[in-house]
C-alpha cells in the first residue's frame, strides 16, 4: 500500500456505461483512503432514456436525442461532449491532485475518460489508468434490468435499444483504442465480486 501512496496520486477508471466503474472506483477509494469523483457530475448530457427510480417521465429532449439519431451519431455526439465540456475539467482536476501534495489522492472514473483524450495524462506525475470492459451479453442484461425493458411499450424499448447500441459501440471502439495505446484493460466478468476486481486492478497497476 505504501508503494502506491508514494508513487501514485491519481487513478483514472474508464469504460462504457454500466460496466461497473463507479463500483470499482468507490471500492478502491475505500481501500486506499482516497477521495472519489465521477466525471458524470462535471457536465450535463442527455441521460438514460428510461424512467428511473425517481419516477419522472423521460424528458422530451432525451427521447428526441435517442429516437432520431443513429447509433454512430450518438457515439460521436457523446464523444464530442466529453472532449469539449468534460476533458478541460478532467485535466484541471488531475493536474491539481497530481502536482499539489497538499490535496488528497484521487480516484476519478467515468465514460468521459476516453483513452485517446487522457493519454497525455497517464504516467505524468504518477497518474495511472485502467479501462473496464465486458461482453455484449452483460451490458444487455444490466441495461435491460435497470430500464425495466420487458415491461415498457415499444416506443420506450426503441430508445433503450438505441442507448444499448451506443454503449456496445463505445465499448468496442474503446477496447480497440486501449489496445493500440498499450493501456491496461480488464474484463469485469473474469472476477466475481468488487473486492476481487479492485485487487486485480491494483495488481495490474503494479501496486503492492
Amino acid at each position: 500500500m505504501n508503494k502506491l501512496i508514494n508513487e501514485t496520486r491519481v487513478i483514472l477508471i474508464g469504460g462504457s456505461s454500466h460496466v461497473g466503474k463507479s463500483t470499482l472506483g468507490q471500492s478502491l477509494a475505500a481501500k486506499l483512503g482516497w477521495s472519489y469523483r465521477s466525471t458524470d457530475k462535471l457536465a450535463r448530457h442527455p441521460g438514460r432514456p428510461w424512467v428511473g427510480t425517481n419516477g419522472k417521465a423521460i424528458p422530451e429532449h432525451v427521447a428526441e436525442h435517442y429516437g432520431t439519431s443513429s447509433v454512430g451519431a450518438l457515439f460521436l455526439d457523446v464523444l464530442s461532449h466529453y472532449e469539449k465540456n468534460v476533458l478541460p475539467q478532467v485535466e484541471a482536476i488531475v493536474h491539481s491532485h497530481a502536482s499539489d501534495l497538499s490535496t488528497e489522492c484521487l480516484i476519478l472514473e467515468g465514460s468521459a475518460l476516453w483513452p485517446g483524450f487522457v493519454a497525455n495524462l497517464v504516467g505524468e506525475n504518477g497518474v495511472k489508468a485502467i479501462w473496464l470492459t465486458a461482453s455484449d451479453q452483460l451490458f444487455c442484461y444490466r441495461i435491460f434490468s435497470e430500464s425495466n425493458f420487458y415491461n415498457v411499450g415499444e416506443d420506450k424499448k426503441h430508445l433503450i435499444q438505441k442507448f444499448l447500441g451506443r454503449t456496445l459501440f463505445y465499448n468496442k471502439r474503446m477496447r480497440e483504442k486501449v489496445e493500440r495505446l498499450g493501456f491496461i484493460c480488464i474484463d469485469v466478468e473474469s472476477l466475481s465480486i468488487a473486492d476481487e476486481l479492485s485487487k486485480k486492478c491494483m495488481e495490474l497497476m503494479q501496486v503492492s
